[in-house]
């Protein structure tokens, strides 16, 4: 190759970017809800199981950056410099779209659930709520396959 691994370099940083970037907003996801669901058992136990909500969108976003990766990582072939930034681009546009996701799903869960714990009428807010902060991430690997493929 003439671009002396370069091309390479940077596809693989996309690759990690996907992953490490996905990762970090789904455990931050599923720490800070889970921080609310410890204290709405304390408050109903009863609950506990609709409050897990949170956690599980929480842990999709690990997900999207997993299937992003594998799916540069079988893109990146050493040709050109723009294919490296392409891949890139599309595992940053995954992975800090996940990561934005994953603190809004950790922030909203914590106080939804919270607020669960109060009342059963804020259930159906708290899940929209959870689908909106999702679609953040998703629109993230939306368009990182779009660049990647």
């Amino acid at each position: 190759s003439t671009t002396d691994g370069a091309s390479e370099f940077f596809g693989y940083m996309g690759v990690a970017a996907a992953l490490v970037f996905s990762n970090l907003g789904s455990s931050y996801g599923t720490a800070k809800a889970g921080v609310g669901i410890a204290s709405l058992g304390v408050i109903d136990s009863s609950k506990i199981f609709k409050g897990l909500i949170p956690i599980i969108m929480a842990g999709i976003l690990g997900i999207y950056g997993l299937i992003v990766a594998i799916i540069a990582k079988s893109k990146v072939d050493g040709g050109s410099m723009a294919n490296g930034y392409k891949i890139l681009a599309a595992g940053l546009c995954c992975g800090r779209s996940s990561l934005a996701s994953g603190l809004a799903i950790g922030v909203a869960g914590d106080a939804g659930v919270r607020a669960f714990a109060q009342t059963d009428a804020i259930f159906v807010g708290m899940i929209l709520i959870m689908i909106f902060a999702e679609a953040i991430g998703l629109y993230g690997m939306i368009v990182a396959l779009i660049l990647a493929i």
